[in-house]
């Protein structure tokens, strides 16, 4: 039997991201081949007791022409036909008008905004135009490009056109090959986004952030530890001869496994002496962020007087040698404190970036 998306959604976070209940699992080939890969898949899917909707790819963008480019709405009727089957509702990634009246006239229960179309406001207007007056659910994958604006703007593109029932998915930022991942999980961007929205449920698609099968459980291990709502997961019952993307797709049983295999955590805890202790562990870090808020004042107010020092003296602002210097002995300590390198450069450079600003301040401030 067919079920509702509203008895689905019911069931797991997305409905209610603070609650305890179980994240929504959303799984499927990365694209749709043929009529007996989409029903062989769906069926592996439904034995697994685990998947709460079917995906697969009918339209595919590609950077360049020549790639497999997706079967087209004929493949809508063969997912039409697997929801018949096994009563998984569908999901389906839409760019046009036309792929939205075409998703909808087939039933497609959730429709997502893709990456490459989420960068382009117009492309995301066009959708949005197309989906007025619909009662639909709607996911928003992030932008390929690290930029949160560019997301909000499409959530509030899609919001304006009526659609109430709207979610996230964060499927990574390209990053030109500087990173283990397909696509840099930017986990801070997405944490970001999740302060500024706190109403929307964000599902996570380690798929394309991974963008290879050894490292789905780990980048899958650490959304459900960050608290998302759920995760989207390629599956295929034959990846290794998948149109697209094979490397990241698993077999529905892997993905069994997978799911098997995390440790499923809650936001809230009902035990009241676990309670307790958590507030004054973060009572201790309130004090300690006070500490830091404090001496970070302190040091810019002391960069300021250098700024006048080297403004007196006709010294230029940055001094190459003396931060280089600051750096190394950053790392240095920053190391022996269990600190990482990487995070060491970050804040520092944020400090620095501060300090120049303050002294640019104090050097031009009677121009």
């Amino acid at each position: 039997m067919v079920q509702t998306m509203e008895q689905i959604l019911s069931k797991t976070k997305f409905s209610d991201p603070s609650s305890d209940k179980k994240p929504l699992i959303i799984s499927g080939p990365c694209s749709a081949e043929t009529e007996e890969q989409v029903l062989a898949t769906a069926l592996a899917l439904q034995k697994t007791g685990k998947v709460d909707v079917l995906r697969a790819g009918i339209w595919k963008p590609r950077t360049r022409p020549g790639s497999f480019e997706g079967i087209g709405t004929k493949g809508l009727a063969w997912l039409q036909k697997a929801r018949e089957i096994t009563g998984l509702p569908l999901a389906v990634e839409v760019a046009t008008a036309k792929q939205v009246e075409d998703a909808l006239h087939f039933g497609v229960d959730i429709l997502w905004v893709g990456a490459r179309t989420t960068v382009n406001p117009f492309s995301v207007q066009e959708v949005a135009d197309a989906l007025r007056g619909v009662d639909t659910t709607v996911l928003i994958k992030n932008p390929i490009n690290p930029d949160l604006e560019l997301w909000i703007g499409a959530v509030e593109r899609i919001q304006k056109a009526g659609i109430n029932k709207v979610g996230l998915i964060h499927r990574g930022f390209s990053s030109y090959g500087n990173t283990q991942y397909r696509n840099a999980p930017m986990w801070h961007l997405a944490i970001e986004l999740k302060r500024r929205m706190p109403e929307l449920p964000m599902i996570c698609d380690p798929s394309h952030i991974s963008g290879r099968r050894d490292i789905l459980q780990e980048v899958s291990q650490e959304a459900i530890d960050l608290d998302y709502d759920g995760l989207m997961l390629e599956t295929h019952v034959d990846p290794d001869n998948a149109w697209s993307d094979a490397k990241q797709q698993i077999t529905p049983e892997k993905l069994a496994d997978l799911l098997d295999g995390i440790t499923w955590r809650r936001e809230h805890s009902d035990k009241k002496d676990f309670n307790s202790a958590l507030e004054k562990l973060r009572a201790q870090i309130n004090q300690v962020d006070d500490e830091i808020m404090l001496l970070l004042g302190n040091r810019m107010k002391i960069a300021e007087k250098i700024g006048v020092y080297k403004k007196e003296n006709n010294i230029t602002i940055l001094q190459t040698n003396r931060w280089n210097e600051i750096l190394d002995r950053a790392v240095s300590k920053g190391e022996k404190l269990g600190l990482t390198k990487d995070f060491i450069v970050k804040y520092f450079d944020a400090v620095h970036l501060e300090s120049i600003n303050r002294q640019n301040k104090v050097m031009n401030e009677d121009k």
